[in-house]
């Protein structure tokens, strides 16, 4: 990926300012669509659906059992029950004549409440029959929990195979992004979408999915079950439905717009730290270490509101919910007393459908609860939604054109380009670059150098006119053939966490040892390695910290120059080094430059006096061209830029 550079930045990024100081404001983000992206987002389990009918039949076979369970434990309270009463009961006498002599002796009340009930006067609790309905309840919940586990494990695997394919899927997407997205977008919010917003969808389906199918199976049971217990008693339990779903959007849409502020919150504030901490040495050196900590503070401050608000508001749905469940309970234990005095129930029964009302209410309360992670999922993937949504590079053609020779002949054809419509910036430019020659671009920043190549490598597509790469429109080839025949090397290094001869080799991962070695000592790296403690097989961290600027930079001249392109860019390769380096590193780059075309970006004129051309450029135009001699001898804008470079100096001294 090009980097590009202060002198001709393309449109500026929506984020903080410039540098590590700049301002936070981002332009408030829209609230979500939250039906439309939550169906995208169950979507992405489609390739799973085999796998979620298993998952929903292992739920229902759990459901089943657990909502099983009360009906054999009332059961069992009106044998114990039963037991007790008949007990007390005289012996000898059947049923009915115990509840005709309770009625003649004006005992109404208590002759109702036996005619409900099965009963052997004089007979205590059955033993045997309590152990059997205990064992087979036991039996119920343990198979339960059983096809419960079995459930999450199935539901575990199918989840983070989604998230596995949505990772792969942004990965792709990222390499399929041209570079003008990731411009305009800061590097910290771009990883937050790939990590956090992912993590998140994880976690929501994780825990949402199997809640809720869980939730949902056991209200439908527990109705059936209510149903067939007393329709009364299931009409009172049924009133907390409307009232909950009524409660529940109440609550979720003033957390919903919460939600969306937490993950932008939290993005921008990891772009900032990001930011910050790849500025850190300059936030010490010019002491802004706190307005450093009030732009965190403040940052932070705002994703605390944001979070609390979504929590707590969200969070007020399960004790709604509990409320409403207890009232219910009160109102069924209040009936069903008076339904089994009356004889109408059994005391077991009664027990039964309380443990009921309290099965449904609970998974009322716990699809309500869902709807803060559901909401916290759905925010998080409309972020990541609208990163897969980006506008793409366009397609490589098919078929592609591709250079029968090459020998590295680069051709500007009347190209024109903008970075934003109202701003032009290169006008009707045209040059021609002949093999083997070392073309030198300069001029004052902003001119246009660095966008030059950019275009010559199809970062950025041309607005008209062509790029021609030894006769063939680059346009009409594919990206990866036409950058495979450049090399590339930046003012800024970038080296990756691996060896040394990892680093070189990222030009051309089938490069033998020999190549490798050929490359390095070309280049010079070679006189440097030896003097690490683990040679080529030193291993370096992403930041190159164990080897210095210069060893960097000669690094990425030695990968350049074993993927052997036929056209090289040097975008101020020496910028950053001291003047012994640049020597070894003007070394390195001469013969890198040898038998291929060659375009350098220089601000030191030092550096590319013995080129073939030198282009001058100047508000995206080549106002002069020729050779170091020529262009001094023609006192012009080169000449200006010379003195400025080397007279001022000399003349400050005398």
């Amino acid at each position: 990926m090009s980097e590009t550079h202060a002198d001709d930045k393309p449109a500026p990024r929506p984020q903080r300012g410039g540098g590590p100081f700049g301002g936070m404001s981002l332009p408030a983000e829209k609230s979500m669509n939250f039906t439309a992206s939550g169906k995208r987002l169950l979507g992405k389990l489609s390739p799973e659906r085999l796998w979620l009918f298993i998952v929903l039949v292992l739920a229902v076979i759990s459901v089943s059992f657990s909502v099983l369970g009360p009906r054999l434990l009332g059961e069992g309270t009106n044998l114990i029950f039963s037991g007790v009463v008949s007990k007390s009961l005289p012996s000898g006498s059947s049923q009915a004549e115990v509840i005709a002599g309770l009625r003649a002796a004006g005992n109404t009340t208590q002759a109702d409440m036996l005619s409900g009930m099965t009963l052997t006067p004089g007979l205590g609790i059955d033993f045997a029959m309590l152990s059997t309905v205990l064992f087979w309840a036991l039996a119920l919940y343990v198979l339960s929990s059983v096809f419960s586990w079995m459930q999450a494990y199935v539901l575990n695997g199918v989840v983070q195979r989604t998230v596995y394919r949505l990772r792969e899927e942004i990965e792709a997407k990222i390499n399929r992004l041209p570079l003008s997205y990731f411009d305009k977008k800061p590097r910290g919010e771009l990883l937050s979408r790939v990590t956090n917003d992912v993590d998140n969808i994880s976690q929501s389906l994780q825990q949402s999915l199997s809640q809720v199918v869980t939730s949902l199976l056991t209200v439908i049971g527990v109705i059936v079950m209510m149903l067939l217990l007393s329709p009364l008693l299931a009409l009172i339990a049924l009133v907390t439905v409307p009232l909950t779903l009524v409660i529940t959007a109440f609550i979720a849409k003033r957390s919903q717009k919460l939600f969306v502020a937490q993950w932008t919150n939290t993005g921008e504030l990891n772009g900032q730290i990001e930011e910050t901490f790849t500025g850190h040495a300059l936030v010490k050196v010019f002491g802004r270490q706190k307005e450093v900590d009030a732009r965190f503070t403040a940052k932070n401050d705002e994703l605390y509101e944001a979070s609390f608000g979504a929590q707590f508001i969200s969070g007020m749905i399960m004790p709604a919910m509990t409320f409403i469940g207890n009232l219910v309970y009160v109102a069924i234990a209040v009936v069903g007393g008076l339904r089994v005095a009356s004889g109408a129930m059994q005391l077991g029964d009664v027990q039964a459908f309380i443990q009921y009302s309290r099965q449904f209410t609970q998974p009322l309360a716990q699809l309500g609860s869902m709807a803060n992670l559901l909401q916290s999922g759905v925010a998080s993937a409309e972020r990541v939604f609208d990163l897969l949504d980006a506008a793409e590079q366009s397609e490589d053609p098919d078929p592609a054109d591709a250079p029968t020779e090459v020998h590295g002949r680069l051709v500007f054809d009347n190209v024109s380009f903008r970075y934003t419509a109202d701003k032009p910036l290169i006008e009707e430019l045209s040059l021609v670059a002949e093999p083997g020659q070392t073309i030198a671009i300069v001029g004052p920043t902003g001119a246009g150098k660095t966008t030059l190549v950019n275009l010559m490598m199809r970062f950025y597509e041309i607005d008209s006119g062509r790029i021609l790469l030894d006769g063939v429109d680059v346009a009409t080839m594919t990206r990866h053939d036409l950058r495979s025949r450049m090399g590339m090397v930046l003012q800024d290094t970038w080296l990756f966490g691996g060896t040394i001869r990892d680093n070189i080799a990222y030009g051309r991962p089938d490069a033998t040892e020999q190549d490798i070695l050929a490359a390095a000592t070309a280049t010079y790296v070679d006189r440097f390695v030896h003097s690490l403690p683990g040679g080529y097989d030193t291993v370096l961290d992403d930041q190159g910290s164990n080897v210095s600027a210069g060893e960097m930079q000669l690094l990425t001249i030695a990968r350049a120059f074993l993927a052997q392109p036929s056209v090289l860019i040097l975008d101020e390769a020496t910028s950053s080094v001291d003047t012994r380096t640049e020597v070894l590193v003007q070394k390195a780059m001469s013969a890198l430059r040898a038998e291929r075309t060659s375009f350098v970006i220089a601000h030191r004129l030092s550096t590319i006096r013995d080129a073939d051309l030198i282009l001058v450029m100047k508000s995206g135009r080549i106002v002069e061209q020729g050779n170091h001699v020529q262009l001094l001898a023609a006192n012009g804008a080169y000449q200006a830029l010379y003195a400025a470079q080397f007279a001022a100096p000399i003349a400050d001294e005398v």
